[in-house]
């Protein structure tokens, strides 16, 4: 779900528009159990770069948030499998909810229509939040949960959920490395260079793939938490949950390209989720360790998201995420630093991308 953006009415001028209001106000009045009301107000959403589309519909005593899910449920990036039977949303989301963390509730979902229709969480996301909260408390909070989450998945996996039967193994993280190089580096690499970063590439995500695994939201960030009235964090938009390192999830919270943090405050909350893993009873990792595979789930996420950024202004023509290329690109050189093995990655890049030198 997408909220905490400005609604935008829905044009209505031709036959088609109309025919589009009507199919929300019948699903809406489906799931409600009352009949349609043309009072209701229906107002699209801003999706982002979701392939999804938002609605919020309105009454005189509700309000609930109407999804348009595209045919192929499958991520835009690249993942395994087949389509699944069951729409990879209400899997997770049942997944979730039965382990005890807060998401929306599906009022009714239509496969033959692909429309979803789900609480409406409001609009305060954790991005919004913090302009009147306090910083590392909020973050905090949001480290305990993705610990507490993360430890209740491992100690009750589901085989039924999608979630468990996909993972971030060698070649989805192989993929987004080479969707980095050719969005950012394009044909820039001589042949000497392409085969450092190929061998480079290579390693890091064999490292990765390493190391242990488990329910991974992927992308678990400021837009996609919501603080609701009482203070409770809801996560939504986990769709593309599948089995990934411990770090994945925290570097998307405390790398988020939309949110920046100081080095000592990332180390300090890294090291919190430590404890607060540990604590929900997780396995108890080793600071530092852990604080290395952070740093080089950085250098692998956010190459993927400067990438990832160029690509939707390319191919999808919005240039709305093209400002947050150069943080990610900042994000990567700051764990590159911290790195020293992988040097020769970041001589090569250095080399292409002014961000990383």
């Amino acid at each position: 779900m997408v909220t905490g953006i400005k609604e935008r009415p829905i044009p209505v001028n031709a036959g088609k528009g109309m025919e589009e209001l009507e199919g929300l106000r019948t699903q809406v009045a489906a799931a409600l159990g009352r009949s349609p009301d043309p009072e209701w107000t229906v107002k699209r959403l801003a999706g982002h770069a979701s392939a999804r589309t938002y609605y919020r519909v309105r009454g005189p005593d509700f309000s609930v948030i109407a999804m348009v899910a595209p045919r192929d449920p499958r991520s835009e990036e690249a993942t395994k499998g087949e389509s699944e039977a069951e729409e990879p949303f209400v899997q997770v989301q049942r997944y979730l909810r039965g382990i005890g963390v807060r998401v929306p509730a599906i009022h009714r979902w239509d496969p033959g229509a692909r429309i979803m229709v789900l609480e409406d969480l409001g609009d305060r996301t954790f991005e919004i939040a913090l302009a009147d909260s306090d910083r590392e408390a909020l973050y905090a909070r949001a480290v305990d949960l993705l610990a507490a989450l993360r430890a209740r998945a491992d100690r009750a996996p589901d085989l039924a959920c999608v979630a468990f039967r996909r993972q971030f193994d060698f070649d989805l993280l192989r993929w987004e490395m080479e969707h980095f190089r050719e969005w950012i580096v394009g044909d820039r690499f001589d042949a000497r260079e392409a085969e450092c970063f190929a061998r480079e590439a290579d390693a890091l995500c064999r490292a990765l793939d390493a190391l242990p695994k488990g329910f991974t939201h992927r992308d678990y960030q400021s837009r996609n938490l919501m603080v609701l009235p009482d203070g409770e964090l809801a996560v939504i938009d986990f769709q593309d949950a599948l089995q990934g390192t411990h770090a994945y999830d925290l570097v998307a919270l405390l790398r988020d390209s939309y949110v920046e943090l100081p080095m000592e405050l990332v180390e300090r909350l890294v090291l919190r989720y430590v404890e607060a893993l540990r604590e929900a009873g997780g396995p108890a990792l080793d600071p530092e360790t852990f604080l290395g595979e952070f740093h080089l789930q950085t250098v692998q996420r956010k190459l993927k998201d400067a990438g990832r950024f160029v690509f939707i202004d390319r191919v999808k023509n919005n240039p709305s995420f093209l400002p947050y290329v150069k943080p990610s690109l900042g994000y990567v050189r700051a764990a590159l630093s911290r790195l020293p093995a992988l040097d020769p990655l970041r001589e090569v890049l250095a080399r292409h991308v002014p961000e990383l030198a």
